[in-house]
Protein backbone atom coordinates (compact mmCIF):
# COMPACT_ATOMS: atom_id res chain seq x y z
CA UNK A 1 0.00 0.00 0.00
CA UNK A 2 2.77 2.57 1.15
CA UNK A 3 5.31 1.30 -1.80
CA UNK A 4 2.05 1.81 -4.43
CA UNK A 5 1.64 5.37 -2.85
CA UNK A 6 5.38 6.34 -2.97
CA UNK A 7 5.22 5.14 -6.99
CA UNK A 8 1.99 6.91 -7.68
CA UNK A 9 4.02 10.14 -5.79
CA UNK A 10 7.07 9.47 -7.66
CA UNK A 11 5.28 9.37 -10.99
CA UNK A 12 4.19 12.99 -10.94
CA UNK A 13 6.61 15.57 -12.29
CA UNK A 14 8.79 17.40 -9.62
CA UNK A 15 7.58 20.33 -9.90
CA UNK A 16 4.14 19.66 -9.65
CA UNK A 17 5.26 17.68 -6.74
CA UNK A 18 6.61 21.24 -5.26
CA UNK A 19 3.32 22.99 -5.70
CA UNK A 20 1.55 20.12 -4.18
CA UNK A 21 3.63 20.13 -1.32
CA UNK A 22 3.82 24.41 -0.91
CA UNK A 23 -0.11 24.27 -1.18
CA UNK A 24 -0.25 21.61 2.20
CA UNK A 25 2.43 24.37 4.05
CA UNK A 26 -0.20 27.44 2.89
CA UNK A 27 -3.21 25.67 4.42
CA UNK A 28 -1.32 24.77 7.69
CA UNK A 29 0.13 28.45 7.52
CA UNK A 30 -3.67 29.50 7.19
CA UNK A 31 -4.88 27.93 9.98
CA UNK A 32 -2.41 29.11 12.86
CA UNK A 33 -4.62 31.33 15.13
CA UNK A 34 -7.46 30.49 12.50
CA UNK A 35 -9.76 33.74 13.66
CA UNK A 36 -12.91 31.57 11.99
CA UNK A 37 -12.50 28.08 13.24
CA UNK A 38 -16.09 27.03 13.04
CA UNK A 39 -15.84 27.77 9.10
CA UNK A 40 -12.57 26.60 8.66
CA UNK A 41 -13.29 23.05 7.76
CA UNK A 42 -15.95 24.06 5.40
CA UNK A 43 -13.49 26.29 3.63
CA UNK A 44 -10.17 24.29 3.64
CA UNK A 45 -11.53 20.80 3.35
CA UNK A 46 -12.73 21.02 -0.56
CA UNK A 47 -8.81 22.27 -0.97
CA UNK A 48 -7.24 19.13 1.10
CA UNK A 49 -9.31 16.50 -0.71
CA UNK A 50 -8.17 17.78 -4.19
CA UNK A 51 -4.96 17.88 -2.37
CA UNK A 52 -5.16 14.64 -1.32
CA UNK A 53 -6.98 12.93 -4.79
CA UNK A 54 -3.49 15.15 -6.97
CA UNK A 55 -1.36 12.60 -7.18
CA UNK A 56 -3.78 9.91 -8.98
CA UNK A 57 -5.84 13.00 -11.00
CA UNK A 58 -2.49 14.14 -12.42
CA UNK A 59 -0.93 10.29 -13.07
CA UNK A 60 -4.20 9.76 -14.44
CA UNK A 61 -4.44 12.69 -16.53
CA UNK A 62 -1.51 14.07 -16.73
CA UNK A 63 -1.45 18.12 -17.64
CA UNK A 64 1.45 20.14 -18.23
CA UNK A 65 3.21 21.98 -15.92
CA UNK A 66 1.87 25.38 -16.64
CA UNK A 67 -1.92 23.70 -16.50
CA UNK A 68 -0.88 22.83 -12.94
CA UNK A 69 0.18 25.98 -12.15
CA UNK A 70 -2.54 27.61 -12.90
CA UNK A 71 -4.88 25.38 -10.87
CA UNK A 72 -2.21 26.11 -7.68
CA UNK A 73 -2.13 29.73 -8.10
CA UNK A 74 -5.84 29.51 -8.06
CA UNK A 75 -5.54 27.24 -4.64
CA UNK A 76 -3.28 29.71 -3.14
CA UNK A 77 -6.14 32.48 -3.57
CA UNK A 78 -9.12 30.52 -2.03
CA UNK A 79 -6.57 29.72 0.83
CA UNK A 80 -5.64 33.05 1.59
CA UNK A 81 -9.56 34.17 1.09
CA UNK A 82 -10.73 31.14 3.10
CA UNK A 83 -8.50 32.01 6.54
CA UNK A 84 -10.59 35.28 6.85
CA UNK A 85 -13.61 33.15 5.45
CA UNK A 86 -13.15 36.16 2.12
CA UNK A 87 -15.45 38.94 3.34
CA UNK A 88 -12.82 39.70 5.70
CA UNK A 89 -9.49 39.64 3.84
CA UNK A 90 -7.28 42.70 5.40
CA UNK A 91 -5.59 43.79 2.24
CA UNK A 92 -7.23 47.73 2.92
CA UNK A 93 -4.88 47.09 6.42
CA UNK A 94 -1.92 46.07 4.01
CA UNK A 95 -2.12 48.52 1.58
CA UNK A 96 -2.21 51.24 4.33
CA UNK A 97 0.60 49.81 5.43
CA UNK A 98 3.34 49.79 2.02
CA UNK A 99 1.19 52.45 0.89
CA UNK A 100 -0.18 54.59 3.40
CA UNK A 101 -4.05 54.70 1.88
CA UNK A 102 -6.28 51.59 1.60
CA UNK A 103 -7.82 50.30 -1.84
CA UNK A 104 -11.45 50.51 -1.02
CA UNK A 105 -11.07 54.82 -0.56
CA UNK A 106 -9.20 54.31 -3.93
CA UNK A 107 -11.63 52.57 -5.92
CA UNK A 108 -14.63 53.76 -3.88
CA UNK A 109 -15.92 50.41 -2.88
CA UNK A 110 -17.80 49.73 0.39
CA UNK A 111 -17.64 46.03 0.20
CA UNK A 112 -14.66 43.51 0.55
CA UNK A 113 -13.84 42.51 -3.09
CA UNK A 114 -11.23 39.73 -2.13
CA UNK A 115 -13.75 37.01 -3.48
CA UNK A 116 -14.55 39.11 -6.53
CA UNK A 117 -11.21 38.83 -7.18
CA UNK A 118 -11.17 34.78 -6.59
CA UNK A 119 -13.98 34.73 -8.89
CA UNK A 120 -12.22 36.61 -11.65
CA UNK A 121 -9.21 33.89 -10.98
CA UNK A 122 -11.38 30.89 -11.61
CA UNK A 123 -11.93 32.19 -14.85
CA UNK A 124 -8.84 33.55 -15.94
CA UNK A 125 -6.63 30.57 -14.21
CA UNK A 126 -8.91 27.55 -15.08
CA UNK A 127 -9.83 27.90 -18.46
CA UNK A 128 -6.03 26.69 -20.12
CA UNK A 129 -6.31 23.84 -17.50
CA UNK A 130 -9.74 22.95 -18.96
CA UNK A 131 -8.99 23.28 -22.64
CA UNK A 132 -5.65 21.34 -21.89
CA UNK A 133 -7.55 18.34 -20.91
CA UNK A 134 -10.46 19.03 -23.77
CA UNK A 135 -8.01 18.94 -26.49
CA UNK A 136 -5.84 15.68 -24.60
CA UNK A 137 -8.16 13.52 -23.14
CA UNK A 138 -12.19 14.81 -25.20
CA UNK A 139 -9.93 14.52 -28.23
CA UNK A 140 -11.47 18.28 -29.30
CA UNK A 141 -9.57 19.98 -31.33
CA UNK A 142 -7.67 23.35 -30.52
CA UNK A 143 -11.05 25.72 -30.90
CA UNK A 144 -13.49 23.28 -29.65
CA UNK A 145 -11.25 22.91 -27.04
CA UNK A 146 -11.45 26.32 -25.94
CA UNK A 147 -14.75 26.80 -26.50
CA UNK A 148 -15.65 23.79 -24.07
CA UNK A 149 -13.48 25.66 -21.55
CA UNK A 150 -15.27 29.24 -21.51
CA UNK A 151 -18.69 26.80 -21.07
CA UNK A 152 -17.40 24.61 -18.15
CA UNK A 153 -16.24 27.97 -16.44
CA UNK A 154 -19.87 29.13 -16.60
CA UNK A 155 -21.44 26.07 -16.00
CA UNK A 156 -18.90 25.73 -13.24
CA UNK A 157 -19.61 28.99 -11.75
CA UNK A 158 -23.09 28.42 -11.80
CA UNK A 159 -23.15 25.30 -10.23
CA UNK A 160 -20.63 26.62 -7.38
CA UNK A 161 -23.29 29.32 -6.68
CA UNK A 162 -26.11 26.32 -6.29
CA UNK A 163 -23.98 24.61 -4.26
CA UNK A 164 -22.75 27.26 -2.20
CA UNK A 165 -26.39 27.89 -1.72
CA UNK A 166 -27.08 24.29 -0.51
CA UNK A 167 -24.11 24.31 1.98
CA UNK A 168 -24.72 27.12 3.46
CA UNK A 169 -28.22 26.32 4.39
CA UNK A 170 -27.74 22.58 5.39
CA UNK A 171 -24.27 22.79 6.62
CA UNK A 172 -23.32 26.16 7.98
CA UNK A 173 -26.62 26.95 9.99
CA UNK A 174 -26.46 30.17 12.07
CA UNK A 175 -23.22 30.84 10.31
CA UNK A 176 -24.31 31.02 6.88
CA UNK A 177 -23.96 35.02 6.27
CA UNK A 178 -20.31 34.78 7.21
CA UNK A 179 -19.78 31.28 4.70
CA UNK A 180 -21.51 32.80 1.87
CA UNK A 181 -19.81 36.29 1.92
CA UNK A 182 -22.48 38.07 -0.06
CA UNK A 183 -22.19 40.97 2.44
CA UNK A 184 -25.85 42.56 1.85
CA UNK A 185 -25.58 42.15 -2.15
CA UNK A 186 -28.53 40.72 -3.49
CA UNK A 187 -26.69 40.58 -7.14
CA UNK A 188 -23.37 39.05 -5.37
CA UNK A 189 -24.15 35.53 -7.26
CA UNK A 190 -25.02 37.37 -10.70
CA UNK A 191 -21.98 39.81 -10.24
CA UNK A 192 -19.46 36.45 -9.34
CA UNK A 193 -20.25 34.68 -12.35
CA UNK A 194 -19.81 37.56 -14.52
CA UNK A 195 -16.33 38.04 -13.31
CA UNK A 196 -15.40 34.65 -13.71
CA UNK A 197 -16.46 34.70 -17.38
CA UNK A 198 -15.13 37.86 -17.76
CA UNK A 199 -11.30 36.09 -16.39
CA UNK A 200 -12.12 33.36 -19.28
CA UNK A 201 -12.43 35.83 -21.72
CA UNK A 202 -9.54 37.26 -21.19
CA UNK A 203 -7.80 33.84 -21.23
CA UNK A 204 -9.68 32.92 -24.05
CA UNK A 205 -8.70 35.46 -26.00
CA UNK A 206 -4.50 34.78 -24.75
CA UNK A 207 -4.91 31.48 -26.15
CA UNK A 208 -6.26 32.18 -29.63
CA UNK A 209 -2.85 33.43 -30.46
CA UNK A 210 -0.98 30.99 -32.96
CA UNK A 211 2.13 30.90 -30.23
CA UNK A 212 -0.09 30.12 -27.48
CA UNK A 213 -0.74 26.44 -28.98
CA UNK A 214 2.51 24.81 -27.09
CA UNK A 215 -0.02 25.65 -23.88
CA UNK A 216 -1.81 22.61 -24.71
CA UNK A 217 1.08 20.24 -25.95
CA UNK A 218 2.23 16.76 -24.31
CA UNK A 219 2.15 16.42 -20.57
CA UNK A 220 5.90 16.20 -19.35
CA UNK A 221 7.54 13.28 -17.87
CA UNK A 222 8.05 12.87 -14.20
CA UNK A 223 12.13 12.70 -14.62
Amino acid sequence: MISGAAALWNAVPVAQRRMILSLIVAIGLANIAQPYPELAPLQHGPTIALIAAAPWLLRRWPLSNGAVACIWLFLLLHTLGARWIYSYVPYDDWARALAGHDLSSLFGTSRNGYDRLVHFAFGMLLTMPLAQSAHRFGGLRRGWSLTFAFAAIGLGSALYEIFEWLLTVIAAGETADYYNGQQGDVWDAQKDMAAAQLGSALTLIALLHPRAGRHIGKPPTAA
